[in-house]
């Protein structure tokens, strides 16, 4: 929690509340459910968390907005990104039933009333949003392919064109060769200083 802090203090009491919350949530469902690596269940802050959040770092998203994150697992970077922006509204989908499950459990546990969860393929969801973001379900020309279609025309009043943003780690030139002229790469490690953050990336592609 104290990296949660150090990177963005100025959130609220329910928002500490929150996400001091997700780590007994996680490591009682993850006993259950295998949504994280059994190893890396006592790095979630860093490793899940504050990964997410690194979204956050690239875009302040304006109330209002609509995200869909594609290929949620169990909650990320959805749920952190729900907490930090409690007037934005999230739809979490991913075409393994048992981690929407747990996704679903969680934003309902600690009371997020911004969070939607859908057991559905990209490919059947016909929604339309301002932004979709992931963690590195599939490589970006195929991501992009799958969501375009969800990407509403209508654009946001944010900092940002409407598009897809995606957290990547290590090395991304040939994934972005299709949208080197419109991508935009930002290196995480020029906001968080922990070394996993060393080669994490967030690509934005405006759609």
């Amino acid at each position: 929690m104290e990296r949660i802090l150090k990177y963005f203090p100025d959130i609220s009491e329910t928002q500490k509340q929150q996400f001091a919350a997700l780590y007994d949530l996680y490591q009682d469902w993850n006993a259950k459910i295998n949504v994280i690596s059994r190893k890396d269940i006592g790095n979630l802050y860093e490793h899940h968390v504050l990964h997410s959040l690194g979204i956050g770092k690239l875009i302040r998203f304006r109330p209002g907005t609509s995200v869909m994150d594609m290929g949620t697992g169990g909650g990320f970077p959805g749920i952190p990104l729900a907490i930090l922006f409690p007037e934005s509204t999230f739809h979490l989908i991913d075409g393994t039933g048992k981690k929407v499950h747990v996704a679903s459990e969680v934003a309902q546990s600690i009371g997020l009333q911004n969070v939607t969860c859908r057991h559905i393929r990209a490919e059947e969801e016909k929604g339309k949003f301002d932004f979709i973001v992931s963690r590195a379900v599939m490589p970006l020309p195929d991501f992009i392919k799958a969501v375009r279609k969800n990407i509403s025309s209508k654009q946001s009043n944010n900092s940002l064109p409407n598009g897809v943003i995606c957290l990547k780690g290590g090395e991304v030139a040939l994934e972005i060769q299709p949208f080197k002229h419109i991508a935009m790469v930002t290196d995480l490690k020029d906001y968080f200083k922990e070394p996993y953050f060393e080669t994490k990336k967030a690509i934005y592609v405006p759609l």
